[in-house]
């Protein structure tokens, strides 16, 4: 199953699965929606045909959403009840942080689990990296080569926000290779009046020695781009233009780091539950 934010790679990571449970001769099911899948019994028998030519395809193909029926202990014994019913050996949950609470709870209940890291923040313990940071650096470093053409041609500073609510690692991993001048992420607490004073210095000083443009990016945990631009504004009387990323973040094809590191997770998830761990990550 799949759960959570959506991360380019998923679909990667649910092939290797089950092209490495069809080689050691397992039956792989597949639930839809994540843990409110679970409890609705919307599952598929998954094939070699099921996953042929998705290894491409950014998002999931058994979907994903949040669950607030699995956060209660009717729902968790829902869903155990369907896991039984179906004589789940092992259940691989592809996802973040709150996916593996859920994954806990039903190892606690007696089904072995193992997670497979999937999230775009990055911000997973046990792993240097997450299935869908790597695409999704990407894609903000594209956008950024993209907007420092136009804030060249009209000399403007621009804000750029990023997602990363609790974590800064797409506003730092991009910012650092898209050449960023000033980066802001909810790890490093700061004075907004100090801070402000630094950037509006450092733009003030840069278009003064010639430079075209000034690009500010920001994790959305960190402040919005919107609060940051009037701020910039009222203090230096530049025009200062946003853009929010979005959801731009979450989609697209994987990068060929992400199919890699997909295809291994979803191969040593297999391999995992037949050594017999259990409550544990790729």
């Amino acid at each position: 199953m799949t759960s959570g934010g959506d991360a380019s790679g998923m679909n990667a990571a649910v092939r290797a699965i089950v092209r490495t449970g069809i080689y050691h001769g397992i039956e792989i099911i597949g639930f839809r929606k994540g843990y409110e899948g679970i409890i609705d019994n919307e599952h598929l028998v998954l094939n070699a045909r099921s996953v042929s030519g998705i290894i491409d395809r950014g998002g999931t193909i058994l979907e994903t959403a949040r669950s607030e029926r699995f956060m209660t202990e009717e729902g968790q014994k829902k869903a155990f009840s369907v896991l039984r019913k179906h004589k789940i050996d092992g259940l691989i949950v592809i996802g973040g942080d709150g996916s593996f609470r859920g994954a806990r709870v039903i190892d606690r209940m007696g089904i072995s689990t193992v997670g497979v890291p999937a999230t775009i923040d990055n911000d997973i313990a046990g792993t240097d990296y997450s299935i869908g940071f790597d695409t999704a650096i990407n894609t903000v470093i594209d956008a950024l080569s993209k907007i420092r053409d136009t804030a060249t041609s009209h000399e403007r500073v621009f804000c750029v926000e990023v997602m990363g609510r609790l974590s800064g690692e797409i506003a730092l991993y991009a910012g650092l290779a898209g050449g960023a001048d000033y980066i802001l992420i909810p790890e490093i607490e700061y004075e907004m009046e100090h801070v402000l004073g630094e950037i509006c210095e450092q733009i003030s000083r840069d278009f003064e020695v010639g430079k075209k443009h000034f690009i500010l990016v920001i994790a959305e945990g960190a402040g919005t781009a919107q609060g940051m631009a009037s701020a910039i504004t009222n203090r230096t009387h530049r025009e200062v233009r946003i853009s929010i990323l979005g959801h731009l973040q979450r989609g697209g094809s994987p990068t060929a780091l992400d199919r890699i590191l997909a295809s291994r997770f979803g191969a040593e998830a297999v391999e995992a539950l037949m050594r017999g761990e259990r409550d544990s990550l790729v």
